[in-house]
């Protein structure tokens, strides 16, 4: 082999190395964004209902964090508020290893920060709903759906991404797939499922204009 063809050969498979290693990872079946197993993304401090503010860092004393992207509007998401409130009531308490909290990324009336205090108020939600102006949080979990659900293990590792459930209907629920990643989670384990397709209203992300 000429020493010119062995050099551009091994040039060329150096280019070809660079490349693959810039390739991004695959996003899950249903994910735009993230798939299982990835870090889950940090955000800053963002406003909740009950006055306070959040940020990923608020809840580094958790084993497991399920993070429910819903919102006031969708029928679907308030079809959710009573089995999302009993969820965070089953994990309640100081000691909880568990937290759950809700975040809102619409920017319509409807859900807007006063109506969700409001909603909060109302329902007696016991968990934090947090609302996020930039909307930056929804895009970089790739959450499209209200409701759609994250759980993320110690490591802060996406281990489950979907549905609630099994079904809309609350009294036709034969799996929680939430529960169960949470429990598998709590002994350091995969659930058995780890990606659902959510089923609910499409998140109301701002149109970016195009520039011609």
């Amino acid at each position: 082999m000429p020493t010119s063809y062995r050099i551009r050969t091994l040039l060329a498979l150096a280019v070809c190395s660079l490349v693959c290693l810039t390739v991004p990872v695959q996003a899950g079946k249903y994910n735009p964004v993230l798939d299982v197993g990835d870090q889950a993304p940090t955000w800053d401090k963002l406003p909740a209902t009950d006055g306070k503010s959040y940020a990923s860092d608020s809840f580094k004393d958790k084993d497991v964090l399920v993070i429910a992207f819903t919102c006031n509007s969708c029928p679907y998401a308030v079809d959710y508020e009573t089995r999302l409130n009993q969820l965070a009531e089953k994990y309640q308490g100081k000691d909880s290893r568990v937290g759950v909290i809700a975040v809102n990324v619409n920017l319509i009336p409807a859900d807007s920060p006063e109506k969700m205090k409001e909603r909060a108020q109302k329902e007696g939600f016991v968990f934090p709903y947090l609302f996020d102006k930039s909307q930056q949080i929804g895009q970089a979990f790739g959450a499209t759906r209200t409701p759609e659900f994250f759980v993320l293990n110690k490591d802060r590792k996406v281990v489950y991404m979907g549905a609630m459930d099994d079904s809309t209907d609350a009294s036709k629920v034969k799996q929680n797939y939430v529960q169960q990643a949470i429990e598998a989670a709590l002994q350091g384990k995969q659930p058995e499922t780890t990606e659902t397709i959510a089923i609910g209203c499409n998140v109301r992300y701002k149109r970016i204009r195009r520039n011609k």
